[in-house]
């Protein structure tokens, strides 16, 4: 077979999937259509409308599934902790499981309230207003997911509805305070992920792979490390999926990851000191004892996704469906069964279709991640949502995610720029000295732990005191060759993503609301 034959097969194979997954994603919304247009019943003009919208709540919870389900499972599958497959079946159980057990029976029906439905025209317009907000946020995650940027989802809806609303009750329906506080989570969110993933990163390599005896050192703080992990998630279950189900204090959810916590120590640390006479010495070796916390790490965060962000992505589909039956705009709006079946069973669908492409870019495109790293970007995801909850700051599990991706990839650049630095210094400083001693020394410097090599290269430095460095050896010292482990144009691309995700989801709502007005006549 000829290299032009091949090429065609692979195309022709490409496009078949293709077909197969927009054909499966039809069958899918085309069963929405179906039941609620036989199942609720209602007819008339609302009736249509709530039928269309139902189609589009569905769209829109396909591409929540193939963009924003990323975030969870990614670094799991890119540290090989897990197959991508076997990713995809935990999210989708864990993500339907958590929309439909902690999904809550309320939520407010314009996200964080920042539009007044007191000063939109009419219920029509409303209703309106939602379904060009749904289309519009689900719109940006299609063309996102496309382009491979991971994006916040509450963003996006929060965008469109903000567009929307603004558009059909004029600049002050809009509560500019909450709008100000969703800028200021593009900052904070990614900061935090990326700072606490780097301090446990760096926690890691100081307490255990830059120690000469990595199994011993690892049977002390691996399971403070799980322990602590045991702790972050009960507590983030507790505030972020369980609350909805029972009342939960921040004090009770504490106190419940405190025992968690000690459990999961105590279990990790019995385990790890069977397994210790088998353990290979070696960054390997410890890796392995991160896998199970991370497949555990996967599930609880997407179920605690599935119990939020869901629901929120699904609300304006509840606004509609509430107003349509109850012939009037509330406040607040139940969330019907059946809308929360739409969220759920759209995510599972959306996240096996299309979710590989970005579980791919979060777990390996950005950064290479092994299962020390992975550790530390999960970590980072329920410490920084525990914090932000009880600070009242509204941050994107998304942003977070990727912060901590960027915090351990950037802290790696670091250390090793640091540690070639400091390679550099020690051959300048034998420069002349015979090449094998000099070869010797570096190799006892590689093998030592951190407080050694400190001591090593202060007793370099005392030794060749009377040594002056030309101005070109400084210079050599100053560029030291660098790595650079953090993809820039990936990076480039998901933050100018970020930035634009708001006003771009604002200005494809308003567009679509005025559009509609234009259809209706009105």
């Amino acid at each position: 077979m000829q290299l032009s034959d091949l090429s065609e097969n692979r195309r022709t194979t490409k496009t078949q999937r293709e077909f197969f997954r927009f054909g499966l994603g039809l069958m899918f919304v085309v069963s929405i259509m179906i039941y609620t247009t036989l199942g609720i019943g209602l007819t008339g003009e609302q009736g249509i409308l709530l039928v269309v919208a139902s189609m589009i709540g569905g769209y829109m919870a396909m591409n929540i599934g193939a963009n924003d389900v990323a975030n969870n499972v990614g670094p799991a599958v890119g540290s090989r902790s897990i197959t991508m497959a076997g990713a995809i079946v935990i999210a989708a159980i864990f993500e339907m499981a958590g929309a439909l057990i902690g999904g809550g029976d309320v939520v407010s029906t314009i996200r964080g309230n920042i539009i007044d439905p007191a000063l939109i025209p009419s219920t029509d317009h409303f209703i309106w207003m939602m379904t060009a907000s749904l289309l519009a946020g689900a719109l940006w995650l299609n063309l996102a997911t496309a382009a491979g940027a991971p994006v916040s989802t509450t963003h996006s809806i929060v965008g469109a509805v903000l567009g929307a609303g603004v558009t059909a009750g004029g600049f002050a329906a809009a509560d500019w305070g909450v709008v100000g506080g969703i800028v200021a989570s593009w900052v904070i969110s990614p900061a935090v992920g990326g700072l606490i993933a780097a301090g446990f990163l760096f926690w890691i390599k100081r307490a255990i792979t830059y120690k000469q005896d990595m199994v011993r050192a690892g049977q002390t703080t691996v399971p403070i490390l799980i322990g602590l992990m045991g702790f972050a998630f009960a507590t983030y279950l507790m505030l972020k999926g369980l609350s909805k189900v029972m009342p939960v204090s921040f004090t009770m959810a504490l106190v419940i990851g405190v025992v968690s916590g000690l459990l999961v120590w105590l279990l990790t640390s019995r385990v790890i000191a069977s397994r210790a006479g088998a353990m290979e010495n070696s960054k390997q070796g410890i890796n392995a004892l991160f896998t199970f916390p991370l497949i555990f790490a996967a599930a609880l965060l997407s179920f605690a996704h599935g119990a939020n962000d869901v629901a929120n992505a699904i609300g304006p589909l509840a606004a509609i469906a509430d107003t349509v039956m109850n012939q009037g705009v509330s406040s607040r709006a139940g969330i019907p069964l059946w809308v929360m079946m739409i969220g759920a069973v759209g995510i599972a669908i959306g996240l096996a279709l299309y979710g590989p492409k970005l579980i791919r870019t979060v777990g390996g495109e950005i950064t290479d991640l092994d299962q020390m790293r992975a550790f530390c970007i999960a970590m980072a995801a329920a410490v920084t949502v525990i914090i932000a909850s009880q600070l009242g700051i509204p941050v994107s599990s998304t942003h977070i995610a990727i912060g901590g991706v960027l915090g351990v990839g950037f802290l790696r650049e670091h250390l090793k720029a640091n540690y070639s630095r400091m390679v550099e210094e020690i051959r300048l400083h034998h420069d002349g000295h015979d090449a094998q001693a000099v070869q010797a020394y570096l190799e006892e410097f590689t093998q030592a732990d951190v407080k050694t090599k400190q001591v090593m290269l202060e007793q370099l430095k005392a030794r060749s005191a009377s040594v002056r460095l030309k101005k070109k050896e400084v210079k050599q010292i100053r560029k030291v060759y660098k790595t650079e482990l953090v993809q820039r144009s990936i990076l480039y691309k998901i933050v100018a993503a970020w930035v634009i995700t708001v006003p771009a989801s604002a200005i494809m709502a308003s567009i679509i609301y005025l559009t509609m007005l234009a259809l209706v006549g009105d």
